[in-house]
């Protein structure tokens, strides 16, 4: 079934390859950070495909990207976890294995509420127990997420995020991967401050000349927030993943490499230097997917659970979507 659904996507999109159109039908933009010069560097189109919208005449656009199932990705443990928790109603949770994201069993949040905290004690021991875990192995209680992961609402905005990214010069891949997984379902505010559909910060927004006030905050304005997010990857994001490799000596990598790309959007999530404190503990010696599979297994001071957990999630939210475009394309035939 896997092979099959890889086929029928891959067909899709070389069928489509040449629907680059934005919402007038002209051509995607290519044109520099400001609107004024043209863009001239490597072409960002690569692996962008154009799917049609059912309830419009357009064809939107949207980011296929064949690496993730040429790599099996789907087959790993945390993408099939998280892509559970992605269709998991939010009475229920999964108790798993935190370094391993095995899945032990179901539960009711309700029932799980209920019981006290000695009781959650010796339920979590007995799992150690029977699959003679260290005492150090974190058991977590994960609740389902399917109210947030909300990608019809989401699928919504990544046409406008790809060409936004692409009139500044950015690779589109970016402006999916993060409105795919901060605020899919509707505009909100993280507990550090972030906000908009990019999760901006103040200091962030303000860099890139968005106003943000006691009267305005324009993080809600989608064209401006995506020309600061995308900035902000071009400008900071990716220099200083580059300058983290160079640390560690590691040459040679391409900048479209499934891994590289994951290692920029935690720099975008955590910060490029906690991400680099991060890696400078785990000490790679080359690039490639080892090297984001450390990064799940690594903590610091400011390198936690939200942190490795970050692009595991994009990595699901990437199926969850070719999933859901598959079984559009499969009701129109």
């Amino acid at each position: 079934m896997r092979v099959f659904h890889f086929i029928l996507i891959g067909f899709l999109a070389l069928a489509q390859l040449s629907f680059f159109k934005n919402e007038t039908g002209t051509p995607l933009s290519k044109k520099g950070e400001e609107g004024n010069e043209p863009y001239t560097g490597e072409p960002l189109c690569r692996n962008v495909v154009g799917l049609p919208n059912q309830k419009t005449s357009f064809c939107e656009d949207y980011i296929f990207d064949p690496t993730l199932y040429d790599l099996r990705l789907d087959t790993l443990k945390q993408v099939t976890f998280w892509r559970n928790i992605m269709n998991l109603h939010e009475d229920s949770s999964l108790v798993n294995i935190a370094v391993s994201r095995v899945v032990i069993e179901k539960i009711s949040n309700k029932d799980w509420n209920s019981k006290s905290d000695s009781m959650k004690t010796v339920y979590r021991d007995s799992i150690r127990s029977m699959l003679c875990l260290d005492t150090a192995q974190k058991i977590l209680i994960t609740s389902g997420k399917k109210f947030f992961y909300d990608f019809d609402k989401a699928s919504v905005n990544l046409h406008k995020g790809i060409n936004c990214f692409i009139a500044n010069g950015v690779d589109p891949w970016y402006a999916q991967a993060i409105l795919l997984i901060e605020s899919p379902n509707k505009l909100q505010k993280s507990n550090a401050g972030a906000y908009g559909s990019f999760q901006l910060m103040k200091d962030v927004a303000r860099m890139y000349g968005l106003k943000v006030n006691r009267h305005v905050d324009e993080r809600a304005n989608f064209e401006r927030s995506a020309y600061a997010a995308s900035s902000l990857i071009k400008k900071i994001c990716i220099p200083y993943t580059k300058k983290m490799l160079d640390s560690l000596k590691i040459v040679n990598y391409n900048e479209h490499d499934l891994w590289f790309r994951l290692l920029v959007m935690h720099s975008y999530h955590a910060g490029a230097y906690n991400v680099q404190k991060a890696l400078f503990a785990c000490n790679p010696c080359e690039g490639n997917m080892d090297l984001v599979y450390n990064l799940w297994r690594t903590q610091t001071k400011r390198f936690k659970s939200a942190s490795q957990n970050y692009s595991q999630l994009i990595l699901s939210a990437m199926f969850e979507m070719d999933a859901r475009r598959t079984e559009l394309q499969l009701a129109k035939l």
